[in-house]
């Protein structure tokens, strides 16, 4: 018989699977917390771990593609027809994805052992984590508080974020 783990713990060490319906809020959480353990892996690898380093920066810029892609998409509209005044701080957030998004495109078609490679990433880890911060303590509350149907979003989330695959190259 399967377990279920509190909700906390489920937060913090299962990764959504496309076939179990989660929350949209939840899963979005749980993409921030899964790509800030891997900033922080990052930063934590030597000046010589290259090979490391170019797939740990791969893998943090797929996730972050998928997430974004599905947010703009699917999240972001929502909250913005549902929650009143939301147009500013959707515009805000969309604008700081396409600044993601420019740095993600450099990283990917870059070499570790490039100039400003890490600087790149450590950037790109500054504006997730702000990002990340005003989505969390703004926008999820908000759209908790209006009602949205976050397991329908959720679902709908899932199965965007699956059909995502970033190129190995971007130039």
């Amino acid at each position: 018989m399967r377990t279920t783990p509190t909700p906390s713990k489920a937060r913090s060490k299962q990764i959504p699977r496309s076939t179990e319906p989660t929350d949209a809020i939840a899963l979005l959480t749980d993409d921030h917390e899964k790509v800030k353990a891997m900033f922080e892996q990052y930063e934590g690898l030597g000046d010589r771990a290259h090979a490391t380093k170019q797939k740990l920066a791969f893998q943090i810029c797929n996730e972050l593609m998928k997430h974004a892609t599905a947010e703009e998409e699917i999240f972001y509209p929502a909250v913005r027809e549902a929650v009143k005044g939301a147009d500013d701080m959707v515009d805000e957030a969309t604008v700081e994805h396409a600044s993601a998004k420019n740095l993600i495109a450099q990283i990917v078609s870059m070499e570790p052992t490039d100039d400003l490679y890490d600087a790149k990433v450590k950037v790109l880890g500054e504006l997730i984590e702000h990002h990340v911060g005003e989505e969390e303590g703004e926008m999820f509350p908000k759209a908790r508080k209006a009602k949205l149907d976050l397991m329908a979003l959720g679902e709908q989330l899932q199965a965007r974020k699956d059909e995502i695959e970033l190129p190995r190259r971007m130039d």
